[in-house]
This record gives structure tokens, sequence and C-alpha cells, in this order.
């Protein structure tokens, strides 16, 4: 593998929910490897601070405030993106909020909309137009869509956010069916245990610690850290993923062999 495969320079993307996080470090990685970079995020200042960040160290980058559970927004993202930058060749589709708590016999049904608008229809809305602009350049392209362990490994109480992440599997493998005839891959990433401002508060919450929690969802003992789930995002988006489509790469620290 040389470096021109790993590079994602000349590539323009699109990164969702990057204003902190695994979308911020995924946003930063992008630029360093030469991308452009639209930065999406429904917070404005979040997603400013990330564009400044990217700007500071070099790289390139605009903002673009979207919810991408609204169709027009999502569409719009699309749009702003191509203008600013003439194309789209990568997205990342990260974007996705706080898992509900409660057992399915007690669920709040607002909350299971909600979830599932935020982090699955969001998704598909997210694929509908970055395919269209691909589809439309006639060029290939790379799309990663941001799952979960409870992609494949439900846990209780989060009915909603394991019917969603669940689901951002079945839209990845079919997007990459439709597709790939078309030159665009479509892939998942599988987060495990992150240090991301919605662990630490979900830590908060309990009263635990990492030490007492990070053995429990990792063979390291340790929560990962944002810039390792950027790591395979990145290489997804790259040319060196070339022959990989309709994949799930989980990024748990082993959490999903036990």
């Amino acid at each position: 593998m040389n470096a021109d495969q790993v590079s994602l320079a000349g590539k323009v993307a699109i990164v969702t929910g990057a204003g902190m996080g695994m979308g911020a470090a995924t946003a930063r990685l992008l630029a360093a490897r030469g991308a452009k970079v639209v930065v999406s995020d429904i917070n404005g200042d979040a997603a400013t601070a990330t564009r400044d960040r990217i700007r500071a160290e070099g790289g390139t980058a605009e903002t673009v405030l979207c919810d991408v559970a609204q169709e027009d927004q999502v569409e719009a993202l699309v749009a702003a993106t191509v203008a600013a930058f003439g194309r789209l060749d990568c997205a990342v589709n990260n974007a996705a909020i706080t898992p509900d708590t409660l057992p399915i016999a007690e669920a709040d049904m607002a909350i299971f909309d909600k979830v599932l608008n935020v982090d699955l229809r969001s998704v598909m809305l997210c694929m509908k137009y970055e395919i269209r602009q691909m589809l439309a350049q006639g060029s290939p392209g790379s799309i990663v869509n941001v799952g979960s362990v409870s992609s494949v490994r439900p846990q209780p109480h989060n009915a909603a956010y394991v019917a969603a992440k669940h689901g951002v599997i079945g839209l990845t493998k079919t997007g990459s069916l439709e597709y790939a005839p078309r030159g665009i891959r479509v892939n998942a990433v599988l987060p495990g245990a992150i240090d991301t401002p919605m662990l630490r508060g979900a830590l908060d919450a309990t009263g635990f610690t990492e030490e007492q929690f990070a053995p429990a969802l990792s063979l390291f003992g340790r929560f990962g850290k944002p810039e390792e789930v950027a790591e395979a995002s990145a290489w997804l988006c790259s040319d060196a993923a070339s022959y990989v489509t309709g994949h799930s790469l989980a990024v748990e620290g082993g959490y999903l062999t036990r």
C-alpha cells in the first residue's frame, strides 16, 4: 500500500455530528489527510469550533448547520457542500443522540420516535442525497455510516437505540448492493465504548468511573479514543479500501468477542 492510497487529497467530504466527539475527530483527520471537509452539526458553536481547529491545523473546512432528521436540511447540506467545493466524494454519517433508558414495557414513544429519527432516519436521508450527488458526478464515492456495537449486540433498556443501530447496518448493506455497480461503496463503523461527552455523561449519571466500567466493555480495560474511530472511517473513505463495501468494521477493543 503506498501513501497515495491512504491519502484523501483532492476529495471532498461531509461529516455529520462533527461538532464534538467522534465526529469532530473524524472531520479533523479527514482534513489532515487532505480532504476538504464540510463540518455539519445542529450546534453552530460546536461546528464552528471544529472548523476553526481544522483551519488552524492547516486544513480546509466549512460549516453547514443541519438537523439531519429534516429532509430539506439534509438536501441543503449536500447542495451547500457542492456549492462550496464543487463535488462530494465521501461522507461520514455520524450524527446521533443519547440512547433511551427504559425497558420496552415502560417506553416513552416520543423518545422512541426521536431516537429513530435522529439515529436511523437521518442515515437514510443522508445516503439519499449523498448518493444522488455521487451519481450525478458519475465518479466513485464512499459513504461511512456510524453504527454501534449495539448494531449487533443488544443492550437492555435501549430498545430505540438498538433498533436504530441495527437498522444502520441494514441500510448500509442495502446501499452497498444497490450502488456497488456504480462505484459507490457503503460501509459502517461500529464503535464500542469511546471516550466522548455522551459516554462521560452516562458515567456521571450512573456514578461509575472509567476504571470500574471499562473492563466490562473492552479487552484492553480502557475506553477507546475518538481518534481511533476516526482512523477506521478515514480508511474506509480512502482508495485504500477500494475493494470493501457492505462491511461493518467494529472499533470496540474486543468487546464483541465475548
